[in-house]
């Protein structure tokens, strides 16, 4: 409940006002003086003040209320005030509102109007004292981040400042991390910050991709290898942990790595002891351990592919680092950092990388730059320099223009097809030009025929009945699904359904 004080010298209006405010669900006090009032905002968390202009019988010169004014704007700089008299005095009014003043209302006040004020300036200075907080917080986090190593990090999104901030807050511990999220986001980037922001950045830092190593070479890559303790081990090799003692080690893609891998890691985790491969002579290695993953270990754990124990080891802290398309603020500053300063995109270029999906998340968004940069023809890179295809194969490149000469030929001009229809058709013919190496531009003198272009492009057979009902059955009749996985907008399939006489 907002705490209003009112601040006249006649009793009967204070009551009179104190009574308005109750009804409305306000919370007023009450004082006939100006040091009383100044005691009470010291006292409580007043949200807007209703002060008169005098206080003293027979002075009508505003000067007091002016002093007041003054006071309370030295103790609380953004406190809403309104200003309240009987002897309404322009120039003060003009000259307090250009001070700050909220309002300036005579007496006797409308009470519809005073509300009205009231609750105006209350939502105002609510959101202010948010909007300053949160300022305040960004100029904290702003002010830690100057401070520490990135690793070259770009980002514009808040769900990307919120993994950095938690990535920084974690590296001055020294407990193990899992870091989660798809392929390509990043996990690596999080890891580095991680270890160059820690006691350990001087250390060591040995990197695992637990995906990339043989399974029968696993355990000689993590824990070492003697001299003949399998077929080519033909000297002594220290793993990974002996390299990395007393720094950091990150093991990525940790779901990859097999129950026997997974016990022997359990046991260093737990006291830092191991035998190299071949070796009956115990090591000891001090090591903080950062893994990464992109399973879902809760699901390997319930079908026993990976073990309970050892992922509460690993999971002190987990890092959940979203996919590209959960942060799209950060897509036009990774093209910004790829493409560098020589190039730039036009607006609905912008558009297109922030609308698409990204399912390579960075490391897909970081190769179609390379790609532009090379095949571009202009400083202004275009939707086709990106090359970018979506989830049906079809190439973004729209062409607009063209696709409606061509349909406007098609058709002789009647029953235009509808926006879906139209980029599937295009979508078609560029595959067919892809395929055949010949052009079928607008200008051609053969007519279009889109169900040949199908068949040919695509090489599949024409959509026919069976196909809709396999498909029905497939995605248990959800439209939006049957829709997607034929290439067709749900209008074209209801028409299809319809011609075909297929019921729901």
């Amino acid at each position: 409940m907002d705490t209003i004080l009112i601040v006249d010298d006649n009793q009967a209006v204070c009551n009179a006002l104190a009574l308005m405010l109750e009804l409305h669900g306000y919370r007023p006090l009450t004082c006939l003086s100006p040091d009383t009032a100044l005691e009470l905002i010291e006292l409580h968390d007043i949200s807007l003040v209703v002060q008169d202009m005098n206080f003293t019988q027979d002075t009508t010169s505003g000067e007091e209320g002016k002093a007041l004014f003054y006071a309370i704007r030295a103790l609380q700089p953004q406190l809403p005030i309104i200003l309240l008299t009987a002897w309404t005095q322009l120039e003060i009014a003009v000259e307090l509102v250009k001070e700050g003043a909220a309002d300036y209302m005579g007496k006797p006040w409308e009470d519809a109007k005073l509300l009205t004020s009231i609750n105006n300036l209350i939502s105002l200075h609510t959101l202010s004292k948010a909007n300053t907080q949160l300022k305040r917080v960004e100029n904290e986090r702003m002010s830690a981040i100057k401070g520490a190593e990135l690793c070259g990090i770009v980002f514009g999104s808040g769900a990307m400042q919120r993994c950095v901030d938690l990535a920084l807050q974690i590296a001055r511990s020294d407990v193990s991390v899992l870091i989660t999220g798809p392929n390509g986001a990043g996990k690596d980037k999080l890891a580095d910050i991680i270890h160059a922001n820690s006691s350990l950045k001087s250390k060591p830092f040995i990197k695992v991709n637990i995906g990339a190593l043989p399974m029968e070479l696993l355990e000689a890559e993590l824990f070492g290898a003697e001299a003949g303790a399998f077929t080519g081990a033909n000297k002594t090799r220290i793993g990974r942990f002996e390299a990395a003692d007393g720094g950091t080690l990150f093991l990525d893609e940790i779901g990859n790595l097999p129950l026997s891998g997974q016990v022997k890691l359990l046991r260093v985790l737990q006291t830092g002891e191991f035998e190299r491969l071949g070796s009956h002579q115990t090591r000891k290695v001090n090591v903080r351990v950062l893994s990464a993953t992109n399973a879902e270990l809760d699901e390997e754990i319930r079908t026993g592919r990976f073990r309970e124990d050892l992922f509460y080891r690993l999971n002190v802290i987990e890092l959940a680092l979203p996919p590209l398309n959960a942060r799209c603020d950060d897509i036009l500053p990774l093209v910004g950092h790829f493409i560098g300063p020589n190039f730039s995109l036009n607006r609905q270029t912008q558009q297109v990388l922030v609308e698409h999906q990204w399912p390579g998340n960075v490391r897909e968004l970081e190769n179609v730059c390379k790609r532009a940069v090379i095949l571009a023809q202009d400083s202004v890179l275009t939707v086709e320099d990106f090359g970018l295809i979506t989830s049906s194969g079809a190439s973004l490149m729209h062409r607009q223009a063209e696709l409606s000469q061509v349909e406007h030929k098609q058709t002789g001009g009647v029953d235009k097809p509808t926006a879906d229809e139209a980029h599937n058709t295009y979508s078609t013919q560029a595959l067919a030009e892809m395929n055949t190496g010949k052009s079928l531009d607008s200008t051609s003198s053969q007519p279009l025929n889109k169900e040949a272009l199908n068949k040919e492009a695509l090489n599949k057979e024409p959509l026919d009945k069976a196909s809709i009902e396999e498909a029905l059955l497939e995605h248990s009749g959800i439209i939006a699904r049957v829709a997607k996985s034929l290439g067709l907008s749900r209008q074209a399939l209801y028409r299809r359904m319809e011609k075909f006489g297929i019921d729901k």
